[in-house]
């Protein structure tokens, strides 16, 4: 029986590989323009706002509460962030002493879960800094002192920025997106239900935030956007080095 070569066999991991991931783009471009569509054309942030919102009191009930507050936004984050470092020196340390039980879709996907931990919250921070956009709690409508200014929207001279969007707290959760990782390429619908999962883990803790008035549901999308655009990437990058170096 003839052996494959490494061309012939790189070529048939490039195969499944792309038409995996393919989706994922017409998938980010959808989003991106349907996200865009909610916040600038419709009303739904304000609506899940107004009903967060209690006018008779004049403040989101949520804010203070123990679960949103002290729970989600604490000592969840706290745990996650514990959980990201540790993530990141198990895979440095593969890095310079290599574990030899792990397979190479194994340490890809660590790679990609590492690197998730430190990119999907800094890049998230990264864009709110240059965010025009107020977060509720500031905003008029819910007793703060700030217009509402949509997305595409100019603000009025003279007001600050509210560097509120996207929604950073719920990228503490976000990057958990990556776990996917470890079970592509072979088993991809097992990577899209656990990928499912790590976005619904990563909205409820936006939600949460939501709740307490700190963000917009668009605020929060854009987080979980940025998050799938930023491991998809890394898996792109990470998993072609990964092989190119096993082919060597």
């Amino acid at each position: 029986m003839p052996v494959p070569s490494p061309t012939s066999l790189d070529a048939h991991a490039r195969r499944p590989r792309t038409a995996l991931l393919r989706p994922v783009e017409w998938a980010l471009l959808i989003a991106a323009l349907l996200i865009l569509w909610i916040g600038n054309v419709t009303d739904i942030d304000l609506a899940l706002a107004d009903a967060m919102f209690d006018r008779a009191r004049n403040v989101f009930p949520w804010q203070h509460a123990w679960l949103a507050e002290r729970f989600n936004h604490e000592l969840l984050k706290t745990a996650l962030q514990l959980l990201g470092v540790t993530v990141v020196v198990v895979t440095l340390w593969d890095r310079f002493r290599p574990f030899r039980s792990w397979t190479m879709a194994r340490r890809t996907g660590m790679q990609v879960l590492a690197w998730s931990a430190v990119l999907v919250p800094a890049v998230i921070s990264l864009l709110k800094r240059f965010s025009t956009s107020h977060c509720p709690w500031d905003l008029q409508r819910y007793g703060g002192s700030e217009p509402y200014v949509r997305l595409l929207e100019m603000m009025p001279a003279g007001i600050p920025s509210g560097h509120c969007m996207p929604a950073g707290h719920a990228s503490s959760a976000l990057w958990l997106l990556a776990v996917a990782v470890f079970w592509l390429p072979a088993r991809p619908r097992m990577a899209a239900a656990v990928g499912a999962i790590m976005l619904a883990f990563g909205f409820a803790v936006g939600w949460l935030q939501q709740l307490r008035g700190a963000h917009f549901l668009t605020h929060t999308l854009w987080s979980i956007w940025v998050a799938v655009l930023i491991v998809y990437l890394l898996y792109r990058i990470l998993g072609a080095r990964n092989r190119r170096a096993a082919l060597a």
